[in-house]
């Protein structure tokens, strides 16, 4: 895991919520794949630190 990401690369893609996260703005995260990782953020801070896993460690954590 790695929390280092460059902004213009964050910025640059593209963001998804789960669809089970509802629209009262609870507690959410959202996830981008980037070519060899996957990033996950606090929706509600969009500009605050950003994880990095790997593509292997986010198909394993959601069972795939």
């Amino acid at each position: 895991m790695n929390t280092a990401e460059s902004s213009a690369v964050v910025s640059d893609l593209i963001w998804f919520k789960s669809s089970y996260s509802g629209t009262e703005g609870g507690d959410c995260v959202e996830i981008a794949a980037g070519t060899h990782a996957v990033l996950v953020r606090d929706s509600k801070a969009v500009t605050g630190p950003v994880i990095r896993v790997s593509r292997e460690a986010w198909a394993g954590f959601i069972g795939r």
